[in-house]
């Protein structure tokens, strides 16, 4: 947190933040992302987050990226990529088949419906 204060002394427009959630309890872990949407809110200030607990990113999101091994998979509103059930599968603990490969996934749902997009 003294990390952000010290950036927001700059008055950024954009603030970049790499697993602000990491290795924190939960409750820690909502007291920051309710400061982060304080900032974006009252401050204005854009938010870039870098983060694997998606659940949480997504919650607190406009947009996403679901990004595997370095190349974008999957993106649009944070709502749309909750309610997807490719995310809800491989990332949001709702899985019917186990965890896999999102590559994997795409493949097979391309396979079964040709015409699916891919980010």
């Amino acid at each position: 947190m003294v990390a952000v204060a010290r950036a927001m002394m700059a008055k950024p427009k954009m603030l970049l933040l790499d697993e602000p959630s990491m290795g924190l309890a939960p409750q820690l872990v909502a007291e920051i992302f309710n400061i982060v949407n304080t900032l974006n809110q009252n401050e204005g200030v854009s938010i870039l987050l870098a983060e694997q607990n998606t659940n949480v990113a997504l919650r607190n999101a406009h947009y996403g990226y679901i990004i595997e091994t370095g190349h974008v998979m999957l993106h649009g509103t944070a709502q749309s990529l909750l309610n997807d059930e490719k995310v809800k599968d491989l990332y949001l603990g709702v899985s019917k088949e186990g965890r896999k490969n999102f590559r994997d996934v795409l493949r097979r749902e391309s396979a079964i419906h040709p015409d699916l997009h891919q980010a």
